[in-house]
């Protein structure tokens, strides 16, 4: 199958780059990621990514948009939802673009992380792969992880210390005890 593939970063693309691939699928990478602040970090996962698709020999298609105000729109008193609205944006837009470029599925490298909610990107990626009739690829890649990491590493990949929105940076680097 032609499968687009939504990166979140570099790192997170290696193992289920190699994987699909293994499974004899083409891939195509797709960056598309508001969610992540403040600026100097997304531009050290945009460049990242796009290191990676060099070394990985992969055709990538780049929405480079650095869209703060959409991301916040979408999860302002929202928070402790947000993971929803940023899977949405992501989910949603890849969706579209694998409707227009005529691909036979899309997926995510969201997949790989043991840290992101499994469940609900499947069932976002499902709901907007209906409504653009285009099929959404569930693949459980996390048992791959521990690899991905390895590979990253010997690609000399930037990897980065939080999952990408501003909340999480926050949850991160906090200090004190939530509250």
């Amino acid at each position: 199958m032609k499968i687009l593939l939504h990166c979140c970063c570099g790192p997170c693309a290696t193992f289920p780059v190699k994987s699909l691939r293994e499974e004899g699928h083409k891939i195509h990478g797709f960056f598309y990621n508001p969610n992540i602040h403040p600026f100097l970090e997304y531009q050290k996962r945009l460049e990242a990514f796009q290191s990676f698709a060099v070394q990985a020999e992969l055709e990538t298609i780049m929405k480079d948009e650095y869209d703060l105000e959409k991301f916040l729109r979408e999860t302002a008193y929202r928070e402790d939802i947000r993971c929803r609205f940023c899977y949405y944006l992501r989910m949603e837009e890849a969706a579209r673009y694998a409707r227009k470029g005529r691909f036979d599925a899309f997926s995510s490298t969201l997949l790989v992380s043991p840290f992101q909610k499994h469940g609900l990107i499947k069932q976002i990626g499902e709901e907007v792969g209906e409504r653009y009739q285009v099929p959404f690829l569930y693949r459980d890649f996390r048992d791959g992880f521990s690899q991905g990491v390895t590979i990253s590493k010997e690609m000399n990949l930037y990897r980065q210390p939080y999952c990408g929105c501003i909340f999480s940076e926050r949850d991160r680097y906090r200090k004190e005890k939530k509250k």
